[in-house]
Formats: C-alpha cells, structure tokens, sequence
C-alpha cells in the first residue's frame, strides 16, 4: 500500500462493511456511545467496538469522553476526503455520458429520417419487411 494512498484505502476498506456504513448512519447527526449505537443495529457491543475501531483508524468517524462514556460521531473531513477522491472521476464520466447521449440522440434521428424517406435498405419494399431473397419460395 502506497503511503499516499494509505487513508483512502482505509476509508474504502471501512466503508466496504454494511455494518460500518449502519454505524455511521446512526452517528451522523448527532454523538452516541457503544451501547446506544449497538442497541440500535441490534450488534454486540464487542463487535460495535470493533467496526468503530475500524472507522477511527480510516479518520471516518471521531470520539470524545463524556463522563465515563466515549461517544462516536461521524468526521466530516474524513468523509469529506474519501468524496473528494472520487470527485475527480465524475467530470470525465459525465462528459462521455454526454457523448455517448448525444450519439444515441444522432443515431436516433437518422433512423427516423430513413423510416419516414422508406431509405431502409435491406427490405425488398413489401409493408411485411422481408429481406431481399428470401420469402419469394
């Protein structure tokens, strides 16, 4: 694993698991303990812990102590970062999404002007369609 990308791995490891992508759900608007977060996805607090964990070590998700409970909630720069990664990709896919409607678009009208001047030439010109050389047996 190359440095550079090292924290988006983690981020994109961390986010791979339904059960991390549910935490984050549940702490995303506001701080929740273990408990809270486990009761809610109806996990251990063991294997919460663990996910958590996780997430820390991907900068997704950030705790704080409120008196003897350590309460987990999302990191928005985190997440942002992992966003911004693949923000990079849209531009290049939303202009050959473009290109490739505007081709259909193309396409779409030329078969309409060869359907309405009857320049469809592969038929014989009979209302059934049939290709030349066959049907006449």
């Amino acid at each position: 694993m190359d440095e550079s990308t090292a924290p988006l791995d983690r981020a994109f490891h961390a986010l791979s698991d339904p059960n991390r992508r549910a935490i984050l759900s549940v702490v995303r608007d506001r701080p929740h303990a273990v408990g809270q977060i486990a009761d809610a996805l109806g996990l251990s607090q063991q294997t919460t812990s663990h996910h958590l964990k996780v997430l820390r070590a991907a900068d997704l998700v950030t705790s704080s102590r409120e008196g003897t409970r350590q309460l987990y909630a999302v990191r928005t720069d985190g997440l942002a970062s992992t966003r911004a990664s693949l923000d990079h990709f849209w531009p290049h896919h939303l202009q050959a999404l473009k290109r490739a409607a505007e081709a259909l678009s193309r396409a779409g009208d030329s078969a309409c002007t060869d359907s309405e001047t009857g320049g469809d030439s592969e038929t014989d010109g009979d209302s059934g369609g049939t290709p030349r050389g066959e049907g006449d047996g």
